[in-house]
C-alpha cells in the first residue's frame, strides 16, 4: 500500500509563503521599468493592453487549473458581479493613474502613494466600516498627514498622483472586502478583466482611429516591443496570485512587513533608475510617512502578541 505523503511543516509553509510575498511585492515594485520598456506607447494604451492579455493570461490559467467551474458559478451570483464590477472600476483607476505617473517621470510620487496606502486604509476603516482605533493607530493616521502637508507645502501643490493611488486602492480592497473569501484571487482578477475589456477594446479603437497619445504601437514597433506588451498579461496576473497564496501561509503581521518592499522598489526605481528630483523638502515629507510607517508596525506586532496571549490560556484550559 502506498505510503501517504506527509504533510509540509507549519514552518516550511511559512518559509515558502515569505518568498512568494517578497516575489510579489518585488515584482510590483519593477513595475515602472515594465512600463517604460513599452515606450513610445502611451499610458492608455498600456492600461488597454494591461486588460487584455491581462485577462488572456487568466484564461489561460484557469483551463490549466481546472478552474472554469468556481469561476463560472461565480459569475452566476448577480451580487458578486455587481461587487467586482465596482472593484473594477476603482482598480481601472488605479492602474491608470499609476502608468500615466511612472510614465512621466512621477515614479517618487506614486512610491509615496503605496507608502501611505496603509495608513489610508485605516482611516477608511474608521469613516466607513466604524472601525475603533488604538492610540497608536491615531498617532500614525496623523502623522502621515503632517507627511503630505510637508509634502506639499515643500513641492508647491497637493500631491495628487499619491492620494489618488492610495485612495483608489484603499476602496479596492474595501469593495473587496464585501465579497471575502468567496472570490480567489484569479476568478477575482478574471472578472475585473472581463468587466474591462469592453473599456480597453474601445481605446484601443479610439486610439487607433484618432491617433491620440501616439496611436495603438503594439504593431508598429518591432516584435520586442509586441512582447513586451504581452508581458503585462502575466506581470499583471502572476504576483496577484503569489500574494494570494502567501497570504494563506504567513501571518498578517508578516506580509504588512513585507508589503513595503513594493514602494522601496519603486523609489529606488524612480531616484537611482531615472533620475527623478528628491528636494530636501520631498525627503523630509517621506522620513515623517516612514515614522508613522513605524508606529503603525509596531503597534500591529505588539496588538498580535497581545491577542496570542489572551488566546493561549483558554486553549490550554480546553478539554482533550
Amino acid at each position: 500500500m502506498t505510503e501517504p505523503t506527509p504533510a509540509r511543516p507549519a514552518r516550511s509553509e511559512a518559509s515558502v509563503g515569505v518568498v512568494q510575498a517578497i516575489v510579489a511585492y518585488g515584482l510590483w515594485g519593477l513595475m515602472p521599468l515594465l512600463f517604460a520598456a513599452m515606450a513610445p506607447a502611451g499610458a492608455f494604451e498600456i492600461v488597454a493592453w494591461r486588460i487584455v492579455f491581462g485577462l488572456v493570461f487568466c484564461a489561460v490559467a484557469i483551463l490549466v487549473t481546472r478552474s472554469w467551474l468556481r469561476t463560472r458559478s461565480l459569475i452566476a451570483q448577480r451580487r458578486v458581479m455587481l461587487v467586482m464590477g465596482l472593484a473594477a472600476v476603482l482598480i481601472l483607476v488605479n492602474w491608470t493613474v499609476y502608468v500615466a505617473a511612472t510614465t512621466t517621470g512621477h515614479t517618487v510620487e506614486a512610491a509615496l502613494g503605496y507608502f501611505i496606502n496603509p495608513l489610508v486604509t485605516i482611516a477608511l476603516g474608521v469613516v466607513v466600516l466604524r472601525e475603533r482605533l488604538r492610540a497608536a493607530q491615531w498617532a500614525a493616521v496623523g502623522i502621515s498627514v503632517v507627511a503630505v502637508v510637508v509634502i506639499a507645502v515643500g513641492y508647491g501643490q497637493v500631491p495628487w498622483i499619491s492620494l489618488a493611488l492610495a485612495f483608489s486602492f484603499g476602496l479596492y480592497g474595501l469593495v473587496k472586502k464585501r465579497v471575502g473569501g468567496t472570490v480567489d484571487a484569479l476568478s477575482g482578477l478574471t472578472i475585473e478583466t472581463v468587466w474591462l475589456l469592453p473599456i480597453a477594446v474601445g481605446a484601443l479603437v479610439v486610439l487607433g482611429v484618432t491617433g491620440l497619445g501616439g496611436g495603438v504601437t503594439f504593431t508598429s514597433e518591432g516584435w520586442p516591443h509586441a512582447l513586451v506588451t504581452v508581458l503585462t498579461g502575466p506581470a499583471t496576473a502572476v504576483p496577484l496570485l503569489l500574494f494570494a497564496s502567501s497570504a494563506r501561509r504567513v501571518s498578517l503581521s508578516t506580509l504588512g512587513l513585507t508589503q513595503y518592499l513594493a514602494p522601496v522598489m519603486q523609489l529606488l526605481v524612480g531616484v537611482v533608475v531615472q533620475h527623478e528630483a528628491m528636494p530636501p523638502a520631498r525627503w523630509v515629507g517621506f522620513g515623517i510617512v516612514w515614522v508613522a510607517l513605524v508606529v503603525l508596525t509596531v503597534d500591529s506586532f505588539a496588538a498580535s502578541r497581545a491577542a496570542r496571549r489572551r488566546t493561549l490560556p483558554s486553549t490550554a484550559a480546553e478539554p482533550a
